[in-house]
């Protein structure tokens, strides 16, 4: 599968400008999901920003968006 690292770079919403995975989306996936991680586009961007990519913060952010 080719890479559309220039198109995906466009519409990428995490905020770690110096990631050397920005735009490689399964490099991200498969660099967060070994570290027991959520990448940070799952997350709204206030919570994203925070940089806490754990499964029990995202769990906690999701249950409060979901309950607005």
């Amino acid at each position: 599968m080719e890479c559309k690292k220039e198109e995906n770079i466009l519409e990428c919403t995490c905020s770690a400008m110096t990631c050397k995975n920005r735009g490689i989306c399964c490099e991200c996936v498969r660099h967060h999901r070994e570290m027991g991680q959520i990448p940070g586009c799952f997350f709204p961007k206030s919570a994203e920003l925070k940089h806490d990519r754990s499964v029990e913060y995202f769990i906690e952010v999701m249950q409060k968006e979901l309950s607005m």
